[in-house]
């Protein structure tokens, strides 16, 4: 059993290093827009129809920051580990962009 869950954690920390490394970087901004990429694929979101806001969540004791990127009926979250810097900053960026 020992070397079943060895296996299984290696398989599971060689995907999440896979997954982090294929869609970063996650989140992109210019003047016309933002350019989000996932695992779907890449999605090019313009400033007319994309709101952007802050969630500050309370988890075991410690909160956690989102940017949450509304665009039409699709909902983007990025934490720290996504965008690689404090969420706040990287509202401060767009919002100087998009003025």
């Amino acid at each position: 059993y020992t070397t079943l869950f060895r296996s299984l954690a290696a398989v599971a920390v060689g995907a999440f290093a896979v997954h982090a490394t294929v869609v970063r970087p996650r989140l992109a901004a210019g003047p016309d827009g933002l350019v989000a990429r996932t695992l779907g694929g890449t999605h090019r979101l313009s400033w007319a129809q994309t709101r952007t806001r802050l969630r500050t969540t309370r988890r075991l004791g410690r909160d956690g920051v989102t940017l949450e990127i509304e665009h039409e009926d699709e909902l983007y979250v990025f934490g720290w580990l996504d965008l690689g810097e404090d969420p706040r900053d990287v509202l401060d960026v767009l919002s100087t962009l998009r003025a």
